[in-house]
């Protein structure tokens, strides 16, 4: 497990242990600060802990006030080109910056940059994309491959540190999973910092999903990683669910139930996929940490998911719910569900785990 050094983006921690950190972007057009309130609500609803937005120009620095007002969520500006925006965002409250040095200027501005962040308790990411390497280590690297990209950052966390700032993030993103992981696996190596894992333009809800639980979830299992953003060309509530759903999946905590099902076969005498989309809805808010099995066969279920903490299978017209694989309870297929449901609230009313 890759232990980094620590952040705190408006009192959150970053790094050092502390948990992943969900994020992600409002996409609503930086000016309208009606519709970027109800996205960012509606985000923070869906368990997003820090919001980003793109600060494209002065008019849009009043948004940043906005979200801190009517939002418990720190704000990270977005900015590109102009270096004085960034110091502006600072004043309008923002809590992280997130710039790619390369293109804001020289060391002068940078350094103006991170005097302000410094001055105000400001982290900033530094961002490199496959897309923004210099041109000379495309050249050196015969295009914008993993060890372009680190060299790249190095390039830029030096100007922050020798401005006399440390208080840094860094993200690697490319839109190719090969790349974006092993530049990732060789920053975590080469760099103390928080590690910010994504996909760049990674896609639509289905492909995007795809190709960031592999990539994402690759380094996490790698011990690599403090916060995440799912880049999905989609409603930005569906990356933060999906962000949800690959911490489930790699068994992080604080992320409620992880729910396994059999693909069914010619033994299954229910209709299995209907109940176990049933299920995964019903348990969507459940706060606690659990695995819940969702078996076709009463004969094999219990055992195949006997590590699971709670379970239902199904038989002809009826079925059984299983407790850490012990049967504890024979109903009627319509009663499956609610059995499952009762016996979770149980659990949950005595914070404890499910009775034999």
């Amino acid at each position: 497990m890759r232990r980094s050094k620590q952040v705190l983006v408006g009192g959150i921690p970053m790094g050092g242990g502390a948990p992943i950190v969900i994020q992600s972007m409002l996409s609503v057009p930086a000016h309208d600060i009606d519709g970027n309130l109800r996205q960012a609500r509606a985000l923070e609803e869906a368990g997003c802990r820090i919001i980003r937005t793109a600060v494209p120009d002065r008019e849009a620095l009043p948004l940043i006030a906005a979200l801190k007002e009517q939002t418990g969520m720190p704000v990270v500006a977005d900015i590109h080109f102009d270096y004085r925006l960034a110091i502006e965002a600072v004043a309008a409250g923002a809590d992280k910056i997130r710039i790619n040095p390369g293109n804001i200027g020289g060391a002068d501005r940078v350094r103006a940059v991170a005097r302000t962040c410094r001055e105000h308790g400001i982290p900033i990411r530094v961002g490199v994309n496959s897309g923004s390497v210099e041109r000379e280590l495309l050249a050196q690297y015969g295009g914008p491959t993993a060890e372009a990209m680190v060299e790249s950052a190095a390039r830029h966390l030096q100007m922050l540190e020798q401005a006399d700032f440390d208080q840094v993030v860094l993200s690697l993103k490319s839109s190719d999973l090969q790349t974006m992981v092993a530049a990732y696996r060789l920053a975590a190596e080469r760099f103390d910092c928080p590690l910010h894992l994504g996909v760049t333009e990674a896609g639509t809800e289905r492909q995007g999903l795809i190709k960031s639980a592999i990539g994402i979830g690759s380094l996490l299992l790698d011990g690599i990683g403090d916060t995440i953003r799912v880049s999905l060309t989609a409603d930005p509530v569906q990356e933060i669910r999906a962000a949800k759903d690959i911490l489930r999946a790699l068994g992080q905590k604080g992320y409620g139930p992880q729910i396994v099902s059999c693909p069914t076969c010619g033994r299954t005498r229910i209709d299995l996929i209907g109940l176990a989309h049933q299920v995964e809805e019903a348990v969507a808010d459940y706060p606690m940490d659990c695995k819940i099995a969702v078996m076709g066969c009463a004969v094999n279920g219990p055992g195949e998911a006997r590590e699971a903490d709670l379970g239902i299978a199904g038989g002809d017209g009826c079925g059984v719910v299983f407790v850490r694989g012990e049967i504890v309870e024979k109903v009627p297929e319509e009663a499956l569900l609610p059995a499952l449901l009762r016996r979770l609230e149980e659990w949950e009313q005595t914070n404890g785990k499910p009775e034999l």
